[in-house]
């Protein structure tokens, strides 16, 4: 007995050992000052931080709280909403259903929707399922996203809306991130296996991987125990915000879960599929998801040059020091994230945050690529850092400027009775602009929980803030013709949508 004591310790030793050798300084002497460092600087109340490498969890630690003014502490499992990597686990089920031989991610859209247009006839009829999960479908990134995010339309009245858009761009000539493609997707799961996509995620990816806790709706997740609050900036103070239902669109960023449970997923995706000893899902497609599809464009990254930013079905793929990374991430209201893999490295890495007012979510990650790969210490967040007081500076002196121009109380050509009526935009439908004591008040026929209250700053322009935050503080401009008010342009923050949308009077 005393002997296999002898040898049970010695094979502990050596197993710490090895540990040591393997696992970076940083990793074991500065992580903890680091994050606690990120979120103070970023004022993020909580995040959760993931490292596997070689099939064992190196970390998987919670920091801060849940909300912002408790002591509910954050643990590896409590819960975040995701974003869009969800969209990895997207493209995994159409993977997967190729594999099982139901489908072919070549084959036409119109083939398991027949009803779906485009608004080009010839695009309608040739669009099959890679071109709708790979952003190569002609749209600018972000593209109708503020017609659907948040509102109160249904999935298959945003699938109509999406397909009435104008691509800016050539079917197929250019990459641009559209988040409704996705919900498409969900639409030809659903088809197919005539179960919700939901619960083909359950079945075929939640319960092989044993992800108990992982939430794919996010009208689930504001239901579940051991949940982080979502939190954003109001008004220059870090403020708690109402949970959003996002589950229109749940394919391309609904789900929500744990560092325990996405360590199940990134041990699979570094070995072949099998968790546990287990076949979880077969390695041919975790391959498919990862060939790539789409010129996404130049890497982006702060201090070194790659040779190829490629998307696959979604993942984003590129090379950093001679090393493949396939990884994505996800921002919603509330929370930004991250999910990395570096295959030949047998390395991954997941940061969740609760606020999504960070870049401290990015700056982990590659700090921690960097010290696997031997790289010399960079100090990434500290350089976003720097970066992004500059960027709120110019932003914050914008706002001050526009709300300067709103206390001079400048007097528009026209009384502001006559702005007040209801707008039409093709596509989205109707916004109703009426007159308050000194300003506009204006209401979206889609989005019932947002106000929008316009002051007039002048040059037939109002300045617009949403009473939903995350929407931000933008400024319309209004034409006016021969003393008539002819139309308006809608813009909201560009954490939702590029885009502006032009209203046209009615009456």
């Amino acid at each position: 007995m005393k002997k296999l004591t002898s040898i049970l310790f010695l094979l502990i030793i050596s197993d710490l050992i090895l540990f040591a050798q393997q696992t970076p300084s940083f990793i074991t002497d500065s992580l903890d000052v680091y994050v606690n460092r990120g979120l103070e600087r970023w004022q993020i109340p909580g995040a959760a931080v993931l490292v596997v490498k070689d099939g064992k969890i190196i970390v998987a630690k919670g920091y801060g709280v849940k909300e912002l003014g408790t002591n509910d502490k954050v643990d590896e499992n409590t819960l975040f909403m995701i974003g869009s990597n969800t969209k990895a686990f997207t493209g995994t089920a159409l993977a997967l259903l190729e594999n099982e031989g139901k489908l072919k991610l070549e084959d036409k859209v119109i083939q398991y929707l027949p009803d779906f247009r485009m608004m080009d006839p010839w695009v309608t009829k040739e669009l099959n399922l890679v071109d709708i999960v790979t952003h190569r479908m002609g749209l600018e990134t972000f593209q109708g996203d503020f017609m659907y995010w948040t509102s109160d339309l249904t999935a298959d009245e945003a699938i109509e809306k999406f397909g009435m858009l104008t691509p800016k761009y050539d079917f197929r000539t250019k990459y641009g991130y559209t988040n409704a493609g996705y919900a498409v997707a969900g639409k030809i799961i659903e088809k197919v296996t005539d179960l919700k996509w939901e619960d083909y995620l359950k079945e075929k990816i939640f319960l092989p991987l044993k992800m108990d806790r992982t939430t794919a709706l996010s009208s689930d997740f504001a239901k579940s125990e051991n949940i982080a609050k979502p939190h954003t900036f109001v008004n220059g103070k870090m403020s708690v915000l109402p949970f959003e239902n996002i589950d229109n669109l749940a394919p391309c960023g609904s789900m929500g879960s744990s560092i325990n449970d996405l360590s199940h997923w990134l041990i699979a995706q570094l070995d072949s599929g099998k968790y546990e000893g287990n076949v979880a899902i077969p390695f041919k497609v975790l391959q498919r998801t990862r060939q790539p599809q789409s010129i996404q464009g130049r890497v982006r990254h702060p201090f070194n040059e790659g040779h190829y930013n490629l998307y696959g079905l979604g993942w984003g793929l590129m090379d950093y020091e001679g090393t493949e990374i396939i990884s994505h991430t996800g921002g919603v209201n509330g929370f930004v994230t991250s999910v990395t893999l570096l295959p030949e490295e047998n390395l991954g890495i997941v940061v969740l945050t609760n606020t999504d007012q960070n870049a401290f979510f990015q700056s982990l990650k590659w700090e921690i690529i960097d010290n696997y790969l031997g790289l010399p210490l960079r100090d990434y967040d500290d350089f976003a850092f720097q970066l992004t007081l500059k960027q709120i500076h110019e932003r914050d002196e914008q706002r001050d400027a526009w709300r300067d121009s709103v206390e001079l109380n400048i007097e528009p050509e026209i009384r502001l009775a006559e702005f007040t009526g209801r707008y039409d935009n093709e596509v989205y439908g109707y916004a109703d602009l009426s007159y308050k004591e000194n300003y506009l008040e204006m209401k979206l026929q889609h989005h019932s929980k947002i106000i929008g209250k316009l002051e007039y700053i002048g040059n037939n322009r109002f300045l617009c803030t949403y009473s939903d935050p995350t929407y931000g503080i933008k400024v319309f401009p209004f034409e006016i013709e021969n003393g008539k008010v002819k139309s308006f342009d809608l813009y909201v923050d560009d954490f939702i949508d590029y885009q502006p949308y032009n209203f046209t009077k009615q009456y």
